[in-house]
C-alpha cells in the first residue's frame, strides 16, 4: 500500500534510537537501549498491544526456556516479568538429562502485558508513542530518521525494526478475511513499501492460533488434570525462589478422535490454508489441526491442552488445535473432543499472514548489511515465538546502542548460547517458514543448559552495562563456591559403612567393594549430590540464597564431567574456525579455484568468519580450504 500525506512536519524532541513495534522483541530492544543511556522512543500501533500474547498463554517450554534464562542472564526483562505474573510453572523433560530441562510457565496474559507496560512507562530515557511508522529515512546508506502516519519526522541515529506479525497483516478463518493484526488490533499497512524501496527482500509468512473458549462451558471431569511443580523454580536469576511458591491453577489434557478428524477432512476445501486463500508459509513445528490430520493421517488422536488465559477471565486456550476453518466447522470439530461437547467459543481460531524479511540480509549483530544503523529483531526476522523474539530484540537493542558508542557489536556464537544458535541460523540459512528454536539445533547443548545461563552470559551482560555490580559479584561468589565444592567432593573418600550400605540399598545402587570418592558415587545414575548428603559429614553450609544453585551445579558438573569435557574439546575446534575472520572488503572473484556456486553464495551472505562460511549451503569443505589458503591460514 502506497503512503501519501499532504503536510510533513519535524518533531523537535531529541532521540538517539527508535524502536518500531512493542511486542516481546520491541520491549527488550527499547529497554536495553534506554538502560544503556540512550534517549529512546518506542512506536506501537496500539499501547494495548505492548507485550501482547496473541497466541499461547505461556512463556518458555522446550528450548524456549533456555532463551528466556539467557535473556535474563544478559540483563533482559522477560524472565522477571513472567516470574511476577505466572499462574502455573513446570520444568519440562525432568525424566531426561539436564541438557533438555526447560522451564515453562502459564502466564496471566493481561497481567503480563500490563506489568511489562509499567516497566516501559517507568524506564528512564524511554518514551512510548502510539502511531504507525510509515517510512524509514536513509541518506547515503545511513539511517537518519523515520516518518509517522501524520507526516511527522523523527530524527534518530539508529532504528530497531520489531514489527512482529503486524506488517500488512491479514487474519483469516473460513471465508472471513480481515486486514487486521492479531486479536483484531490495527495492522501496519505502509511500512512494507518503504522497506522494499530500500532494497530489502521480503517474505510472506503465516501463523495461526486456536479458539478461546468459555471456561463455564467445559466439562473438566472428562479431562486429565495437569498440575504445576511442587517446588517452583523462577526464570530470573534475580528472583527469590521463596517469592514464587504460589497456589497454582490447573491445566487440562484431552484428545481429538476420529470423529474430529472426519469433520476436518470433509471441510478441507473450506480451509483457507488448503483452498489457496492463504499464500503465506506456516510454521512446520507448530502446525494447524488441519495440517496434523492431513500429514499424520495414521494417528487416530492428537493431544489437546486446555489452558487458562488468566486469573480474572473465563477465557481458556485450546492448545494443539489452531485452525483457520470456518466458524461453524470450528464448533463442530471442537465439540467432538471429550469435555468440549457443549463448548462456547469466545474468540474464533484464525490464521494470520504478514510481511517479514529474509534475515540473510542481516549481519550477526542483526544490523542490515547495506543500511548502517538499521537493526531488526523478532518475528519480523522470520522466526516464531515470544522467546525467540525477546532474544533477538535484546541483542538488536544492545548492538544499536553499541554502534552509537562506537563499540564492537555483541555477537554470541553457537558454543556460547541458544541465542547464538538462533541468530546464526537466521542470518546464514535459507528459511522458507517461521523459524522455531529447538534443542536439537544446538550442537553443544550439554554446555548450553538452562541452569548455567548465568555462568555463560552474565559476565557479558555486565560488560555491556545491563547487569549491576552487585549481581556480577554474586555470580563470582557462586562460581567460587561451585569450584571449591567440586574439588572437595573429588578428594573426599568414604568407606563401606553400615550407613553407606543402607543408602546404596535404598536407591538400588551396587554395594561398595572398597572405599571410593564422593564424586564416583555421584556419577552413578541412581545417586546424586543431594542424596549423598546424609553420609557427607564435611559438607559445608552454603549461603542460603545460593545453596540450591551451587548444589545443582556441583551435581551436574561431576555426573556429566566426561561428556562436558568432550564437548569442550569440540568447541575448541569450532572456535578455531570462528576466529579466522574474513575481511569485509574481500573480493571473492579474486580467490582462484573457488567454485562458481561458492562465489555466488559468499557474495550474497558476506560471512564474517570461516566458521560462518562453513554453515552456508553451497560452500563445500574444498571451498573453505581454498579460502583459508587465500587468507594465509
Amino acid at each position: 500500500m502506497k503512503y501519501s500525506v499532504n503536510s510533513v512536519w519535524e518533531n523537535k524532541d531529541q532521540y538517539d534510537i527508535a524502536v518500531i513495534g512493542a511486542g516481546h522483541a520491541g520491549c527488550e530492544a527499547a529497554l536495553a537501549a534506554a538502560r544503556l543511556g540512550f534517549r529512546t522512543v518506542i512506536f506501537t500501533v496500539s499501547v494495548d498491544s505492548i507485550a501482547l500474547m496473541p497466541c499461547n498463554p505461556n512463556i518458555g517450554g522446550s528450548s524456549k526456556g533456555h532463551l528466556v534464562r539467557e535473556v535474563d542472564a544478559l540483563g533482559g526483562e522477560m524472565g522477571k516479568v513472567i516470574d511476577r505474573t505466572f499462574i502455573q510453572s513446570k520444568m519440562l523433560n525432568k525424566s531426561k538429562g539436564p541438557a533438555v530441562h526447560s522451564l515453562r510457565a502459564q502466564a496471566d496474559k493481561a497481567c503480563y502485558s500490563r506489568t511489562m507496560r509499567q516497566v516501559l512507562e517507568n524506564q528512564e530515557n524511554l518514551e512510548i508513542k502510539q502511531t504507525e511508522v510509515v517510512k524509514i529515512l536513509i541518506e547515503n546508506t545511513h539511517v537518519t530518521g523515520l516518518q509517522i502516519l501524520s507526516g511527522g519526522i523523527f530524527r534518530v541515529k539508529a532504528i530497531v525494526l520489531c514489527t512482529g506479525t503486524y506488517l500488512n497483516a491479514r487474519c483469516v478463518y473460513g471465508e472471513v478475511s480481515n486486514n487486521t493484526g492479531p486479536n483484531g488490533l490495527q495492522a501496519a499497512n505502509y511500512l512494507t513499501e518503504s522497506l522494499k524501496e530500500l532494497g530489502i527482500r521480503m517474505y510472506r509468512f503465516k501463523t495461526g492460533t486456536p479458539a478461546r473458549i468459555d471456561k463455564r462451558s467445559v466439562d473438566f471431569s472428562k479431562m486429565e488434570e495437569q498440575h504445576g511443580d511442587d517446588r517452583i523454580m523462577p526464570f530470573s536469576f534475580t528472583t527469590d525462589p521463596g517469592e514464587v511458591q504460589i497456589d497454582q491453577v490447573s491445566c487440562w489434557l484431552t484428545y481429538t478422535n476420529e470423529r474430529t478428524h472426519e469433520i476436518i477432512r470433509k471441510n478441507l476445501d473450506r480451509s483457507p490454508l488448503f483452498s489457496g486463500m492463504i499464500e503465506g508459509t506456516g510454521p512446520r513445528y507448530c502446525p494447524s489441526i488441519e495440517d496434523k490430520v492431513v500429514k499424520f493421517a495414521d494417528k487416530n488422536r492428537h493431544q489437546v491442552f486446555i489452558e487458562p488465559e488468566g486469573i480474572e477471565t473465563n477465557e481458556m486456550y485450546i492448545g494443539g488445535m489452531s485452525s483457520s476453518l470456518p466458524e461453524d466447522v470450528q464448533y463442530a470439530m471442537y465439540r467432538t473432543v471429550p469435555g468440549l461437547e457443549n463448548v462456547k467459543i469466545v474468540r474464533n481460531a484464525y490464521a494470520i499472514e504478514y510481511d517479514c524479511i529474509d534475515a540473510r540480509q542481516l549481519k550477526p549483530s542483526l544490523e542490515f548489511r547495506n543500511i548502517e544503523g538499521l537493526f531488526s529483531g523478532g518475528q519480523f526476522n522470520g522466526s516464531s515465538g515470544y522467546e525467540e523474539a525477546a532474544a533477538q530484540g535484546l541483542i538488536a537493542g544492545i548492538n544499536a546502542a553499541r554502534k552509537l558508542q562506537n563499540r564492537e557489536s555483541i555477537v554470541l556464537d553457537r558454543s556460547e548460547a541458544y541465542i547464538g544458535v538462533l541468530i546464526d541460523d537466521l542470518v546464514t540459512k535459507e528459511s522458507h517458514e517461521p523459524y522455531r528454536m529447538m534443542t536439537s539445533r544446538a550442537e553443544y547443548r550439554l554446555l548450553l543448559r538452562q541452569d548455567n545461563a548465568d555462568q555463560r552470559l552474565t559476565k557479558k551482560g555486565y560488560e555491556v552495562g545491563l547487569i549491576s555490580r552487585e549481581r556480577y559479584e554474586r555470580l563470582l561468589l557462586k562460581e567460587k563456591l561451585i569450584e571449591k565444592e567440586i574439588e572437595r567432593v573429588k578428594h573426599t573418600h568414604v568407606g563401606n559403612s553400615v550407613q553407606m550400605q543402607r543408602l546404596l540399598e535404598q536407591y538400588g545402587s551396587a554395594p561398595l567393594v572398597s572405599g571410593t570418592s564422593l564424586a564416583e558415587l555421584i556419577r552413578r545414575p541412581e545417586l546424586s549430590y543431594e542424596i549423598l548428603k546424609t553420609i557427607d559429614r564435611d559438607r559445608p553450609e552454603f549461603i542460603e540464597e545460593l545453596s540450591d544453585e551451587v548444589s545443582e551445579q556441583v551435581n551436574i558438573s561431576i555426573k556429566y564431567e566426561g561428556y562436558i569435557n568432550r564437548q569442550k574439546k569440540q568447541v575448541e575446534q569450532f572456535k578455531k574456525l570462528e576466529e579466522k575472520k574474513i575481511p569485509e572488503n574481500i573480493n571473492y572473484d579474486d580467490v582462484k579455484s573457488l567454485r562458481i556456486e561458492a562465489v555466488q553464495k559468499l557474495k550474497e551472505y558476506r560471512p564474517v568468519s570461516i566458521g560462518q562460511a562453513s554453515r552456508i549451503s553451497g560452500v563445500s569443505p574444498a571451498d573453505l580450504s581454498v579460502l583459508m589458503v587465500y587468507l594465509g591460514g
